[in-house]
């Protein structure tokens, strides 16, 4: 029977999937560091103000018929006085499973990868959250800093929002659907306070943190250490489980770690959806208070990085 699919689909998906293969700009400090503050420091749309019930940090969804799924979720995110790269293995894995993800990306870090950005927007699989500008720890920030780690993100992702729409209709694609502004939020450091968790609802962002930190330490490159640790990370999964992993090339093997716990949820019957969606399959399980894997454990991180985690010596002011 001769083939439905013709030589120039063929050659179209092959360029296609090669497009989402690494390359020398995604690698750690590969591109320069630009520390200024976005094109547009305040977004067009505007979210509304959540409820007082949604005040917290989200960790883990429970779910009402106890169906075995889960979010996998990436922090892809830099500080002000460096970048970082972009796991091209990760998110090329991610798109040839298909399986749905939610990336929670800093601004600077959109503005450093803004052409990966672009190719992500394009993939409606792929969920884009909001994971402050330049990694500013919501402990430590100003108002007036806080306020600006949110919104500058916001507007630098309508900004490519608006334009991976303008080269579809160059291109004379369909538009992408892409979301207007981002709704979900997550804390750099995991580090917040009563008053930052008030500040983010009123700004309309639904903070999304973790019950299962995937990258526990060591180097995952090793086959055999990732598959160790893959197993240690499936144990801990439940249904409505958030899994935190990274997609900017800071821990190392990430990629081969990812793999293996994919491998090892399926095997325990699990499946995957976006954070967005598994908030609406049941109850969000919400606390005040920011954490790894428990209270306090993260708190001597408020000295490493900087004055306010942005790596700066001067605190982070959105000015």
């Amino acid at each position: 029977m001769p083939s439905i699919v013709s030589a120039q689909q063929t050659a179209s998906a092959n360029d296609a999937a090669s497009s989402w293969l690494p390359d020398a700009q995604d690698a750690r400090k590969a591109l320069p560091n630009d520390s200024t503050p976005p094109a547009r420091r305040e977004p067009a749309t505007v979210l509304p103000p959540l409820p007082a019930a949604s005040v917290g940090n989200i960790r883990r969804v429970a779910i009402a018929d106890g169906a075995k799924v889960v979010a996998l979720t990436f922090d892809l995110c830099e500080l002000d006085t460096v970048t970082t790269g972009c796991d091209m293995d990760i998110l090329g894995f991610l798109r040839s499973e298909r399986i749905p993800a939610t990336l929670f990306m800093g601004g600077k870090w959109m503005r450093t990868h803004s052409r990966r950005v672009l190719q992500i927007m394009t993939e409606s699989q792929f969920e884009i959250a909001n994971h402050a500008w330049s990694h500013g720890n919501f402990a430590l920030l100003s108002p007036a800093g806080l306020r600006a780690q949110v919104l500058w993100t916001q507007a630098q992702y309508e900004l490519l929002r608006d334009e991976a729409l303008r080269q579809a209709r160059a291109q004379g694609r369909p538009e992408p659907n892409i979301a207007p502004v981002p709704t979900l939020f997550r804390l750099p450091y995991g580090r917040c306070n009563d008053q930052a968790l008030q500040a983010l609802a009123n700004l309309g962002m639904q903070v999304v943190q973790w019950d299962v930190v995937a990258e526990s330490g060591g180097d995952n490159t090793s086959p055999e250490h990732a598959r160790h640790e893959a197993k240690l990370v499936a144990s801990q999964v439940r249904p409505g489980s958030i899994l935190l992993f990274h997609a900017n090339l800071v821990p190392k093997g990430s990629a081969q770690l990812l793999r293996e716990t994919v491998a090892e949820l399926r095997r325990k019957g699990y499946s995957f959806v976006s954070a967005g969606t598994l908030l609406g399959m049941g109850t969000p399980q919400r606390t005040m208070n920011g954490y790894f894997t428990r209270p306090g454990d993260n708190k001597a991180l408020d000295s490493q990085f900087g004055v306010d985690g942005t790596g700066r010596h001067t605190p982070f002011t959105g000015d």
